[in-house]
C-alpha cells in the first residue's frame, strides 16, 4: 500500500532535510561540547575541591550530568541547526533556484518541522528517561563525594499519611538509613470530625520509629491525648499506609524523574500530602518538547526565507537568534511563575511554545504569501 501523496517526500524535500540533518548534527556537536567543557570545569572546581578526583572520575561525572543539560538546551540545536542549513542553501543560491522554479517554501519547511516534531517525540520517550537516570546518579554520587550526605540525614524529615478517618503528620529530626529508622520522631494524629474537617487528637513523641509490615514500631515513646495525661510506652505500634521505602527515600527532583515515572510520582507526592506543582510543570514541559522543536525549526526557516528578499543575512540571522533567546527567557520566567503557583503548570509549560509557533507561522505566511 503506497503512502498518500501529501506524505511522500520528493527529491527537493529529501535534499533539504538532508542538509538540515547535517547542520543539526554540527549544532548538536558544538553545543554539546561547550556544555561538557563547562560541566567538566564546574565539577573539578566544585566536587573536585572537596575530594581528590582523578581526571577520568571527573569525566565520568561529567558524562552523567551533561545529557540532561544538553536536552534542556536542545531547542537551540534546532534553532541554530535549521538556521545554518537554510543560510547555507541561500549562500549557494539553491533556495533562489527552488523559488524561481515555483517551489513553495511550504514544501520544505513543513517536512523540516515534521522531522523536528518527530525528534521531540523520540527525545521525551527515549532520551529523557536515560538523561534523567544519569542525572539522578550524578546527584547521588556528588552528594556522596562532597560529604553532604550527613547534613541531609540530619535535616528534619516530614511525612504525611492516613485515610478518610485518620491523618498523621510525622516529623523526624534525622534518619538512620543503615537501620531503616527515623530518629527523634513526633507523630501528630488528626481524626475526622464528621463535618469534613480534622480535629487534633493525639501527639506521640518517640526516640525512634521503624516502619515494617504496615506499621510503625515506636521505641521509648510518650503519647498524650487532648485533655489527658501523657502515657509512656517502651514500644508502641501504629498502623501505617506507607510503603517501607517511602519513609527513608526523599522524592527525586523533577529533573531526575523520567517522563514515564512522573504520573506515578505526582500521585505518590499528593498522597503523602505534599505539593506536586514542580512535577506537574515538568510533565507538561516534557510533553510540549516536540512543539518547541517544531516552533524553533519554523522560526529559523522563516527568517532564512526573508533573506531572499531583504538580502541582509547578518541582520536577519541575528534577529532569529535574539528571538530564540527571548523564547528561552520567557519560557524560564513562565516556569518560575508556574513553580510559584502564580499560573497553572499547564499554562506555564504550553503558553511559550504555542506563542512561538504562532509567531513563526505568522512570519512564514507573511513572507511566503504576502
Amino acid at each position: 500500500m503506497s503512502a498518500p501523496s501529501w506524505f511522500r517526500l520528493g527529491g527537493i524535500e529529501r535534499y533539504v532535510l538532508g542538509q538540515q540533518a547535517r547542520s543539526l548534527a554540527v549544532a548538536l556537536g558544538v553545543i554539546g561540547a561547550l556544555i561538557m567543557l563547562i560541566d567538566f570545569v564546574e565539577i573539578s572546581r566544585g566536587v573536585g575541591s572537596d575530594v581528590d578526583l582523578s581526571a577520568p572520575r571527573i569525566l565520568g561525572l561529567m558524562l552523567l550530568k551533561s545529557p540532561a543539560v544538553i536536552l534542556q538546551l536542545a531547542p537551540f540545536v534546532f534553532l541554530f541547526g535549521t538556521l545554518g542549513a537554510y543560510v547555507a542553501l541561500n549562500r549557494r543560491s539553491e533556495l533562489v533556484a527552488m523559488r524561481a522554479a515555483g517551489v513553495s517554501a511550504w514544501r520544505f519547511v513543513l517536512p523540516a518541522a515534521g522531522a523536528a516534531l518527530l525528534a521531540g517525540v523520540v527525545t521525551i520517550a527515549a532520551l529523557n528517561p536515560l538523561a534523567s537516570y544519569a542525572d539522578g546518579l550524578f546527584q547521588r554520587e556528588r552528594t556522596r563525594l562532597s560529604g553532604s550526605a550527613a547534613p541531609e540525614q540530619a535535616a528534619a524529615i516530614w511525612l504525611r499519611e492516613g485515610d478518610d478517618q485518620r491523618q498523621m503528620i510525622i516529623r523526624a529530626d534525622s534518619q538512620d538509613r543503615a537501620n531503616a529508622r527515623l530518629l527523634g520522631v513526633s507523630f501528630f494524629i488528626y481524626i475526622a470530625d464528621g463535618r469534613g474537617g480534622r480535629t487534633f487528637a493525639e501527639r506521640i513523641d518517640a526516640r525512634s520509629a521503624a516502619l515494617s509490615a504496615g506499621s510503625w514500631r515506636l521505641v521509648d515513646a510518650v503519647g498524650a491525648r487532648v485533655g489527658e495525661r501523657g502515657v509512656r510506652y517502651a514500644t508502641l505500634d501504629l498502623r501505617s499506609s506507607l510503603a517501607d521505602e517511602e519513609a527513608f527515600e526523599r522524592f527525586a527532583r523533577p529533573q531526575s524523574t523520567p517522563i514515564w515515572s512522573l504520573p506515578a510520582q505526582i500521585e505518590r507526592i499528593e498522597n503523602a500530602g505534599f505539593s506536586s506543582t514542580g512535577y506537574r510543570l515538568r510533565l507538561h514541559q516534557l510533553m510540549a518538547t516536540p512543539l518547541v522543536f517544531a516552533a524553533m525549526s519554523i522560526l529559523a526557516a522563516a527568517f532564512s526565507l526573508r533573506l531572499l528578499r531583504l538580502g541582509d543575512l547578518a541582520r536577519m540571522s541575528a534577529a532569529a537568534v535574539i528571538l530564540g533567546f527571548a523564547f528561552f527567557f520567557v519560557n524560564q520566567a513562565s516556569a518560575a511563575f508556574g513553580s510559584a503557583e502564580v499560573i497553572a503548570p499547564f499554562v506555564a509549560a504550553w503558553l511559550p511554545p504555542v506563542l512561538t509557533l504562532l509567531a513563526a507561522l505568522t512570519l512564514l505566511v507573511y513572507t511566503e504569501d504576502g
